[in-house]
């Protein structure tokens, strides 16, 4: 909503527009109605005087007048202001304007007009209906002229024939569409065949697209040839941005072309390989590592073939002529050490080499060496070796953690791809997470580091992993897993093999301090900082750290304090689709970690009476933890894990104790009480009492009240239950069913669910028998608001049932052995109606 000064000032400025207009001012004009239209975009006065001046300036429209300056003058300002209008929301030209405006720059040739006309065509195409329409049919009269014109006014335009031919609203059939995109399809691969890898990666961009979207339509289309060029676009001394758009397109095509596709790739990266040439060589590798992680069956395979192993073993030694194919041997031997046979075929064919590497190489070289060996040794048991059966000092495990932290330093951060990587294998290792997490100064530099690098993806990705890596605690074992685990140890010992002992650094006390160490390195404020940034990737790995961190109940009240709660809020929020809100292992492990803030922490200090965020923000993700169908499937031999269940009830009992408003129970009951009711039933006793202290909280609100005390049969079955749980074994289970009773029993319909059931009661009278004065004083409530409150016949009821059921002598004696103030006179009171 835009405040009123904002849009009095929109208003005015709308004013002056028309003025400037009449007064043939029309670039002050044009500025004041951009303004206008971003501060009030939907005031009818502003919208008014917008279509005053489109009207009035019909023939001389801003944007074609802009437009003509910049095609036929070469005004680059003018440009630029046209760009700047197709970009303002809410200033949207005539379709005449638009195509007219196109014209203008079409007529001149690509290159002799600025970069600048990329960005209006991009714009024109997005605005206006009938700019497509022209596309369409200018691709349909032919495609390779068409393609020429545009293709080479920029990146932008070229997105753009991708765009036309993907909106099937401009065709006037399917056919005339599929025939376009074929061979708009065709002249992208053409012209990367042409321009020998265009720096820009402009066809790459157009292949990648269209076949991101039509993919099975288009396969067909990739012949050797084709596919080959798009292979030699790996190449790892390309640009980036070149090689993504290549792998992107690689993937998405074996995906759809499947064992073809596989058997194609092989064949091709042999053939590059034949070719015997350094470039060629480069090639063939740089595409073998870039398919690793897209396609790790496809290019484990090839790895894997002892024909692929003949050219890649004299490259990788000693012996080895040319240093010039170092780097992509050492790519891929990084990028095959991600599937577990690839890996143990590089520790036991290049070990050795690799340590070599490791202490003679280049600066790049070494430290690709030292990543390829982290792998290794993280994968090995405690004692590793390499393939020649030896380990040498400096590429031990501590030696190579060693190594990374130094290129952590400040001063060698173009070196954090590596050392990242390095260190995310290398600290899956208990010894290796003991030997970080005890260097303060290197945790707080690191982290630092990370927090500098949050454009890098890889390197954030890698950083976080290595936080993971230090504070995930071991999984909770059920008594059935636990019984699994050690028959399957009997059964690996009669065979002879060790058994795969916990190492007690990661124990739950060791973990505990390597947390802590991570929250006074100044984790939180990088991990908020990764919540803004919002990436699928990144946003589960913040949620499993804020999970283990928060495991500890002292740290909470700091992470809350740091902005975890919010964070955790937007991590926890189901993600929307087409078919409604969607839960996922990022939202379920954040809404667990959420919980057990919430747990420890007064509501009143994280949601404010007034303010963002609000206390019932938290309730659907605490419910979503009680609800087994937002949980993944379980069985017997991996039962439900209830730590979620049992932390999330505690949390929504907190909250329900938030003193500004009733908002958070009211939403509990609304939302969540098929759950919370369930759970009463559950066997295992702490769910069960904490979904009963639940469920007395939930008696401070009008609808919990309700789904006990309405008169309904649902409801007397309920308060059959609490009644039950006043005989439970668990004392605190007792108790909370008691105070909910105690509460409920000022209403009548409670009261007379309580005289329908046979011992109903006898169980309160129970609870004064108690030895243990809250349980005594509950009871007492419950009986004096039988004897008191009732009125009419359920009062009469009411009396005469307490009094069969000894409640008279019941109360007398709990009045003998008290000395609590409460009881005494709660008791008093219950007994004077019964001896009236």
């Amino acid at each position: 909503m835009v405040h009123a000064t904002g849009e009095e000032r929109a208003v005015n400025l709308a004013q002056e527009a028309v003025e400037l207009v009449d007064a043939g001012h029309r670039e002050a004009a044009s500025r004041n109605l951009r303004e206008a239209l971003s501060l009030a975009p939907e005031n009818p006065q502003v919208k008014a005087a917008f279509l005053k001046v489109q009207h009035e300036d019909k023939d001389r429209h801003r944007l074609l007048d802009l437009c003509r300056r910049y095609a036929t003058q070469n005004d680059e300002n003018a440009g630029k202001e046209a760009a700047a209008y197709l970009r303002t929301d809410g200033l949207k030209s005539p379709e005449d304007v638009g195509l007219e405006s196109l014209s203008l720059l079409l007529a001149q040739r690509p290159h002799s007009l600025s970069t600048t006309q990329d960005e209006i065509i991009s714009g024109l195409v997005r605005q206006n209906a009938s700019v497509r329409q022209y596309f369409s049919a200018q691709l349909q009269i032919s495609v390779t002229a068409f393609f020429d014109d545009i293709y080479e006014r920029g990146d932008g335009a070229a997105v753009c024939l991708d765009t036309v031919v993907l909106d099937p609203s401009v065709w006037p059939s399917e056919d005339a569409r599929t025939h376009c995109e074929s061979e708009l399809f065709q002249l992208f691969i053409a012209k990367l065949m042409e321009s020998g890898h265009d720096l820009d990666g402009r066809s790459l961009k157009g292949i990648t697209r269209l076949l991101a979207v039509d993919a099975d339509q288009l396969q067909h289309l990739i012949d050797d040839e084709g596919f080959e060029v798009i292979l030699s676009s790996l190449d790892y001394r390309l640009p980036l941005e070149v090689r993504s758009q290549a792998t992107l397109a690689t993937a998405k095509y074996l995906e759809v072309a499947k064992e073809a596709g596989e058997k194609q790739f092989s064949a091709l990266i042999m053939s590059i390989l034949g070719k015997g040439r350094i470039d060629d060589l480069i090639v063939a590798f740089s595409a073998a590592a870039a398919i690793f992680p897209v396609a790790p069956a496809a290019a484990a395979s090839l790895f894997l073939s002892e024909e692929f192993m003949g050219y890649l073993r004299p490259l990788a030694s000693r012996e080895a002529r040319s240093k010039k194919v170092e780097v992509p041997v050492l790519e891929l031997l990084n990028a095959a050490c991600i599937n577990r046979p690839c890996r143990e075929a590089v520790s036991k064919e290049f070990g050795e080499w690799l340590s070599h590497i490791l202490t003679n190489g280049s600066d790049e070289c070494s430290e690709l060496a030292a990543v390829a060996l982290a792998k290794i040794r993280a994968s090995e048991p405690d004692q590793p070796s390499t393939g020649n059966g030896k380990v040498l000092e400096e590429d031990s495990e501590s030696e190579l953690v060693h190594r990374f932290k130094g290129l952590m330093s400040a001063q060698k951060v173009e070196n954090n791809s590596h050392a990242v990587e390095g260190l995310a294998y290398s600290s899956v290792k208990p010894a290796v997470k003991e030997q970080l997490a005890k260097d303060p100064t290197f945790l707080r530099s690191f982290i630092a580091n990370l927090k500098q690098n949050t454009g890098d993806s890889s390197v954030l990705y890698g950083g976080l992993m290595v936080v993971l890596n230090l504070t995930k605690f071991l999984p909770n074992l059920s008594e059935e897993q636990k019984k699994m685990s050690q028959l399957k140890d009997y059964a690996d010992a009669s065979k002879g093999k060790p058994s795969a002992a916990p190492d007690s650094r990661d124990e739950d006390e060791a973990v505990l301090a390597r947390c802590a160490a991570v929250i006074d390195a100044g984790v939180m404020p990088l991990l908020v900082e990764c919540g803004r940034i919002a990436l699928p990737s990144t946003n589960e790995l913040t949620a499993k750290i804020l999970l283990g961190l928060t495991r500890h109940t002292k740290s909470r009240g700091a992470l809350a304090q740091q902005g975890a709660v919010k964070l955790l809020l937007g991590l926890a929020a189901p993600k929307q689709s087409s078919s409604g809100p969607v839960t996922n292992d990022t939202t379920r492990i954040a809404s667990h970690a959420l919980a057990r803030i919430l747990i420890s922490v007064d509501p009143a200090h994280v949601f404010p009476s007034s303010g963002f965020p609000q206390v019932t923000s938290a309730v659907r993700p605490l419910l979503s933890l009680l609800s087994s169908s937002e949980t993944p499937s379980f069985s017997a031999d991996q039962p439900r894990d209830l730590l979620p269940v049992f932390e999330g009830l505690l949390a929504l009992t907190n909250l329900a104790s938030y003193p500004h408003d009733d908002s958070a129970p009211e939403l509990t009951v609304r939302e969540g009480w098929s759950a919370v009711e369930d759970l009463l039933l559950s066997g295992n006793p702490r769910v069960q009492r904490a979904s009963c202290e639940l469920v007395c909280n939930l008696m401070t609100c009008e609808s919990g009240v309700i789904k006990f005390a309405d008169g309904s049969k649902a409801a007397a079955q309920r308060l059959h239950i609490l009644l039950a749980l006043t005989d439970a074994d668990d004392f605190p289970t007792r108790r909370a069913a008691g105070g909910a009773l105690a509460m409920l029993t000022d209403f009548d319909a409670a009261m007379a669910a309580i005289l329908d059931r046979p011992r109903g009661v006898n169980l309160l009278l129970g609870l004064c028998q108690e030895d243990d004065d809250a349980l005594v004083h509950r009871g007492v409530v419950c009986v004096r608001n039988l004897t008191c409150i009732a009125t009419g016949d359920i009062g009469t009821r009411a009396k005469a049932a307490v009094k069969a059921a000894g409640g008279i002598e019941v109360l007398t004696a709990c009045l003998k052995k008290t000395s609590n103030q409460a009881v005494l006179q709660a008791g008093v009171e219950a007994l004077k109606p019964l001896i009236q």
